[in-house]
């Protein structure tokens, strides 16, 4: 019972300690549930919330079809189409005191890409790992879309449950089914909105 009293403290205390540009939530879990010897399987049976659906929707602002539009408030991205559409998408955002708003480019895009966590992060959390490869079970996800200018991304995640929620250092989470759809579309150069 102890072990179990243990991983379940380890488990709030990495969903009130999420970091972004990458979540830390998937390596925290990986070294909670190897410690304490919890089973898994027990832990992806919980109910969990789902991210909000990806959707088709009418536009009808004033950004041109390829653009990126991000509202932090409704924690959703937009893909601007031709013919007044957009692809709807749910996001995780910063949490307070982690927002931002304005305007960038995609200046470099990766699939599973790797994982350093800046200076500021660490300094915040030492105990993380300087170095993670790409893989299903790096923070960054399947895809991501680094964001020129800034440290922030628009990247995939392995805590799809965090979407829709202000849990990030300021980068921009999608599920990985997501950001693979969304990447597939953008292209180096393509203007992001944030606001």
């Amino acid at each position: 019972m102890h072990g179990r009293l243990a991983a379940l403290a380890g488990g709030l205390l990495a969903l009130a300690l999420p970091y972004c540009p990458a979540t830390v939530l998937a390596y925290e879990y990986q070294s909670s549930a190897s410690t304490y010897g919890q089973d898994p399987a027990e832990l992806t049976a919980r109910p969990r919330p789902t991210a909000p659906p990806r959707e088709l929707v009418p536009y009808d602002g004033k950004y041109t079809a390829g653009t990126i539009v991000i509202s932090t408030q409704e924690r959703r991205l937009y893909y601007i189409l031709p013919g007044n559409q957009a692809v709807r998408y749910g996001i995780g955002v910063g949490r307070p005191g982690f927002t931002w708003k304005g305007d960038k480019t995609v200046a470099m895009k990766r699939e599973w890409p790797s994982w350093r966590p800046p200076a500021q992060m660490l300094r915040r959390r030492p105990d993380l790992p300087r170095f993670m490869e790409g893989g299903p079970d790096n923070p960054l996800g399947a895809r991501a879309m680094y964001l020129g200018g800034s440290l922030y991304r628009i990247h995939g995640s392995n805590e799809p449950q965090t979407i829709g929620q202000a849990v990030s250092s300021g980068c921009i989470r999608m599920t990985n089914e997501d950001v693979v759809d969304l990447y597939d579309r953008v292209r180096v150069g393509t203007k992001v909105i944030v606001r």
